[in-house]
């Protein structure tokens, strides 16, 4: 095997790890519909990373780093909306009404 596929291989394995990182936070997430403990600021900086990085990808156009990107992007992006989802429920102040609005 020549050398560029070796380092081929190291950057699939280096993006399946980083990529698969974040999973159990959202398995976690979803069964205990509780994410309020992860912190907006590492899941916004994480948006802008992969934006970022996905970029470079394509300016470079190297598959890995573009697609290990656009997964982690798409995992953070729904760690966030859920997070803001069940938070917003929880939040929500019962008014009296049933789930039709009727009193």
């Amino acid at each position: 095997m020549e050398m560029e596929m070796w380092w081929n291989v190291v950057g699939m394995l280096a993006a399946t790890c980083g990529s698969a990182g974040l999973i159990p936070q959202l398995v976690r997430g979803v069964r205990t519909r509780r994410l309020d403990d992860v912190s907006p600021w590492l899941l916004i900086l994480l948006l802008v990373a992969c934006a970022l990085w996905f970029l470079y990808g394509t300016h470079k156009w190297d598959k890995i780093i573009m697609g290990a990107n656009a997964f982690v992007f798409v995992l953070v992006s729904t760690i966030l909306f859920l997070r803001t989802h069940y938070i917003r429920q929880r939040n929500k102040v019962y008014d009296g009404r049933d789930k039709e609005g009727y009193r």
